[in-house]
């Protein structure tokens, strides 16, 4: 694991995940978000922390919060024990270590074989992203970011620092966001909503995203009078925000569309995955802030040099 040497190409809309077991139950996650799998380390207690938090672990020279994955599910078998797993995981710009009960493999499937949780896990509340069928049993894709701002809500979308940014009309600028979580895209367009956007479409997939995208193109529509920008998350059910990214840079009817990866997966060693597949920007999600003046950047430059050209001639 620690090698990423299973990593695949960008864009190519495939997703490799490291099943693990919490009681009887099987559960997902990205492999992108893990650094390694180790044997449980002596856990140091720490007070008045969250309940879900059992203390810190020391790690190769860093102090790491260790989160009993059992308790904050609900499961009644959460007391650590020596057969368990612990899972080092970086998303969202922090490190995190997951106890979890077994690890059993790594899986490659496509993101179109991810599908949306049923009626029954659905709404904000929930805690699986996505179902894999694989043969009779399914695989559940555990919302790790929720538990983590669950822990910790200033981990999450900083709307504060967002609203101090410089005031500007941004009101005739049309954005596209591909986004899965409800949480996530409430939370967005509130904010964008504050920084003067007032034109938003919202997908919760890649692929929902594209479609409308490619149906303006068909529909001989002016693009640039439809689209300034798209938004996308990278983990999402049907088509991911990598492999949306792609088919929008290999359209030359839409390749002039700036594209901002916005996900917990933007680190240092994940960004050239972006780069490769021709993303204008990629911010981490916490910071909307930046997104924000990334958007400003992106667009504002563009009309000014539209304005500089308009000129020329």
């Amino acid at each position: 694991m620690n090698e990423k040497g299973i990593l695949l190409e960008s864009g190519t809309n495939e997703l490799e995940f490291v099943e693990f077991l919490v009681g009887s139950n099987k559960f997902g996650i990205n492999v992108m978000k893990v650094k390694e799998i180790i044997q449980p380390l002596p856990v140091t207690s720490v007070p008045h922390v969250h309940p879900y938090v059992e203390g810190i672990i020391e790690l190769r020279g860093e102090v790491l919060p260790v989160v009993n994955v059992p308790k904050a599910i609900g499961d009644p078998n959460c007391e650590p024990s020596e057969k368990d797993k612990l899972i080092v995981t970086e998303f969202n710009q922090q490190k995190v270590v997951f106890r979890v009960h077994q690890v059993t493999q790594i899986h490659r499937v496509s993101w179109s074989q991810i599908e949306k949780p049923s009626e029954m896990y659905q709404g904000l509340e929930t805690q699986i992203t996505g179902v894999v069928k694989m043969g009779d049993e399914m695989i559940l894709m555990l919302d790790f970011e929720k538990i983590v701002v669950e822990i910790n809500p200033e981990s999450g979308i900083q709307q504060e620092k967002a609203k101090k940014l410089e005031k500007r009309d941004r009101s005739d600028k049309k954005i596209v966001v591909a986004e899965d979580s409800p949480l996530l895209r409430r939370l967005l367009n509130d904010t964008l909503t504050e920084a003067g956007f007032q034109q938003i479409e919202f997908f919760e997939n890649g692929k929902d995203a594209l479609d409308y995208l490619e149906n303006i193109v068909n529909e001989g529509e002016p693009v640039k009078e439809r689209v300034d920008l798209v938004i996308t998350d990278i983990e999402m059910p049907q088509l991911d925000g990598l492999h949306l990214t792609k088919r929008i840079k290999e359209n030359p009817e839409l390749d002039h569309i700036p594209v901002v990866i916005f996900s917990s997966l933007i680190t240092n060693d994940l960004k050239h995955k972006g780069q490769q597949v021709g993303a204008n920007a990629q911010i981490s999600k916490p910071e909307v802030h930046h997104l924000i003046e990334q958007i400003d950047e992106l667009l504002f430059k563009n009309e000014e040099e539209d304005e500089l050209k308009d000129e020329a001639e």
